[in-house]
């Protein structure tokens, strides 16, 4: 038996914006009315093909949401459609509904000099197939229509991201010639200027992301941000504002195919938890999108092997977020101490990272805590230096001054000792603990001399002799520059103009170092990584 055919009002019962309208044709010789059933979208008031891929288009295209906001902004109420039950015959007495000011085709609200608004019709278009590889823009004759202004973002209007609040966009258009942030041409809100052109990209997750990413993404001009995936609105709406966002489309998790499967996507920006990034980064490799991963691929080492492997196999870049190695003064610092050998032969490196503000409960345990969030960026920045991949010894002490932190059997203030084969001792001092200003330090100490990478001090001042600003310096403003060459390091690596900085192995290295000191601190002994191997299967300890 076959599954039973959805009516008309199985359609307008499932989706709230849609109803079904009922046309009285003709009468009989005996007084009865032929009756016709057409479905409807209740704010455009177009007829709907009766197929669901076709529906869930036009719902989340630029026609319906513009006319959705036009009725919100001007007091415009939609005509009630009753969508009667498929047990009422047409035989029964029928109210026609009465002719409606929006019965005719999509308004595009069009900003004037002076206050009244001017409204401009545009006839629907048709559908294309999409084709495998992105069209060239249309030309501007060809594209007048589409020359309306952004939607408005003033305080007397409500913003564009408030249309998903009803419905969050679940499929595409197919319509794939405009270079803007919508895949359909004459259906989707007008992109800003600034996603006219440049890389596609489709952001996975929010909530664990840096916010000097979310800055680089909205300054950089060589890039359109196509797609957001997020479950949460109110996170997308905190880290973009509403103009930026009005040419770019937000999806559910549920439906990221949809982005995946969009030509003009070359790069995933996957700011997901590391326990759900793996697949998220191997879907979008398998698409044919270079990736960047904004935390860990993974927690598991032989899923995060498999995930570069991966990227190996498709010929697509994975760019991972070690951001520090990016950072202008650790970069010359580096190549004063690698490339000039200006100190000689390297003793001691000594690191200090205080963070401010301090990291949510809930974003230490989703990122993995004190050990995979913080310390991994300081073992990059020292096996970078030292061009040693791994130490020989390794010791840890550490302490949760905050009870919630010992419930999640964290801790937030570790001290890290190393010492590489080299000779070389480091030592890091990572905490989440700093009241004013982060502080973020690192001296090299070498056989003829010292290096030392201080606070950023925008004022120039210190209190009680110490280098901590009176200026409140963030975390995300200490690393801004860092965390924009690193995204810019992934567009090139898009473009086939460099290979990822990070290899496979540098990230496994490092992150088995990372596992090694957590593992010291748990069990309060050295670890020798020479001969003691470290549980190869699952990297991270689990918190509970």
């Amino acid at each position: 038996m076959g599954r039973k055919k959805k009516t008309l009002h199985d359609y307008a019962a499932e989706f709230s914006e849609l109803a079904v309208k009922r046309h009285l044709l003709e009468r009989g010789a005996a007084g009865e009315a032929a009756v016709v059933e057409t479905l409807y979208c209740t704010s455009c008031q177009l007829p709907m093909r009766v197929r669901r891929d076709r529906i869930l288009e036009h719902l989340s295209s630029g026609r319906h949401y513009r006319n959705r906001r036009l009725l919100r902004q001007h007091g415009l109420r939609a005509p009630l459609l009753l969508s009667a039950g498929p047990d009422v015959g047409p035989s029964l007495p029928l109210q026609l509904d009465a002719p409606s000011l929006l019965s005719q085709p999509s308004f595009i609200l069009a900003a004037s000099a002076g206050t009244s608004a001017s409204y401009a019709m545009v006839p629907s278009p048709p559908s294309y197939p999409k084709p495998l590889v992105p069209h060239h823009p249309v030309p501007a004759s060809v594209a007048a229509p589409r020359d309306d202004p952004t939607p408005s973002t003033s305080a007397s209007r409500p913003s564009p991201l408030a249309a998903f609040h009803m419905r969050i966009a679940p499929a595409p258009s197919k319509q794939p010639g405009q270079r803007g942030a919508v895949p359909e041409a004459s259906d989707g809100p007008v992109p800003t200027q600034r996603h006219s052109s440049g890389v596609g990209l489709a952001l996975f997750g929010v909530g664990l992301s840096n916010k000097a990413l979310f800055q680089s993404l909205m300054e950089e001009n060589g890039c359109c941000l196509l797609y957001v995936v997020e479950d949460q609105l109110e996170e997308v709406e905190r880290a973009f504002d509403a103009e930026f966002l009005a040419g770019t489309r937000v999806l559910r998790p549920q439906d990221a195919d949809v982005a995946l499967n969009d030509q003009r996507v070359s790069g995933a920006i996957v700011c997901s938890p590391p326990e759900e990034a793996s697949e998220i980064v191997i879907d979008a490799l398998r698409a044919g999108k270079g990736v960047f991963c904004e935390r860990l691929p993974s927690f598991d080492r032989q899923t995060a092997e498999a995930c570069f492997d991966e990227a190996d196999r498709c010929g697509r870049p994975l760019v991972c977020g070690f951001y520090k190695r990016f950072d202008p003064a650790l970069q010359f610092l580096c190549k004063k101490v690698r490339d000039s050998q200006a100190l000689g032969r390297i003793h001691r490196i000594a690191t200090m990272s205080s963070i401010y503000p301090a990291a949510s409960l809930s974003f230490l345990k989703a990122s993995g805590g004190i050990f995979y969030n913080a310390a991994v960026h300081d073992i990059d920045i020292i096996s970078l230096l030292l061009g040693e991949r791994a130490p020989d010894t390794i010791f840890s002490l550490g302490h949760a001054f905050c009870a919630d932190m010992a419930y999640l059997k964290d801790a937030d203030t570790v001290a890290v000792s190393m010492k590489f084969p080299s000779g070389a001792i480091v030592t890091l001092d990572i905490s989440q603990h700093c009241t004013k200003s982060c502080d973020q330090r690192l001296e090299v100490h070498g056989s003829q001399g010292t290096l030392r990478v201080d606070n950023q001090n925008p004022l120039g001042i210190t209190e009680h002799g110490t280098s901590v600003s009176i200026y409140s310096h963030t975390q995300a403003d200490r690393y801004r520059d860092a965390h924009r060459e690193l995204f810019r390091h992934f567009l090139r690596t898009l473009k086939g103009k460099e290979p990822p900085a990070i290899t496979k192995e540098q990230f496994l290295w490092t992150i088995q170092v990372a596992a090694a000191a957590e593992q010291s601190w748990r069990n309060g002994s050295a670890v020798d990584l020479r001969n003691e191997a470290i549980d190869c299967s699952v990297i991270k300890t689990e918190i509970m």
